[in-house]
């Protein structure tokens, strides 16, 4: 599959590679070439679809919510999601940013444990909400932030060029995704609130 170099355009921030990462399950392979400060970076965004579903082009037309849906790689935060009730939340919601996890990071918990969270919708919603952020990040504004959550705790980041890390643990394995109505960064660990 071949990488697609993202553009902004009139407000439409090459927002599509937003969630469309979930193809080809999110190997840390090759990582997008020459990135300008705006553009999408990190090992998985080299499995962006060129068109259809999922693609950069689709992606920018839909809110977050939407898009994530239509990314395989990210079948597992939509589901909690629809449990815990927030597709429309997050849809509805404005300037916001997303730290999405991956099924594998999902995969990461033991099954007992994800499905017990899964069918607990106060919980699910906790932990999801601590994955927003009520602003959009810009990649510098991730080298050594601490940033307000919906949950309504904080989380970190920290790095620089194509390489971050949210709470010292969760890798950005693809960054700086727009959506119609958000950014994303797709990480390869679920976040846990610290209550």
């Amino acid at each position: 599959m071949k990488t697609i170099p993202i553009r902004r355009t009139a407000g439409a921030v090459a927002v599509a590679a937003v969630l469309p990462l979930g193809l080809a399950g999110w190997s840390a392979t090759s990582a997008v070439g020459d990135t300008r400060a705006e553009d999408p970076f990190g090992p998985a965004c080299a499995s962006v679809p060129a068109e259809g579903p999922g693609s950069l082009a689709e992606m920018a037309k839909q809110p977050v919510a939407t898009a994530a849906s239509n990314t395989p790689a990210l079948s597992t935060l939509v589901t909690a999601v629809q449990k815990a009730g927030l597709a429309g939340t997050l849809n509805d919601a404005r300037d916001i940013t997303v730290f999405a996890p991956t099924n594998e990071a999902f995969a990461k918990i033991p099954k007992a444990q994800l499905d017990k969270v899964l069918n607990d919708k106060a919980a699910l919603t906790k932990i999801l909400t601590y994955h927003v952020v009520g602003q959009k990040l810009t990649p510098q504004q991730m080298e050594n932030g601490t940033f307000p959550t919906l949950e309504k705790s904080t989380l970190t980041t920290s790095g620089s060029g194509e390489s971050y890390k949210v709470n010292g643990t969760a890798n950005v394995v693809c960054g700086n995704i727009a959506t119609a109505n958000a950014t994303v960064y797709v990480i390869d660990t679920v976040l846990m609130p610290k209550s």
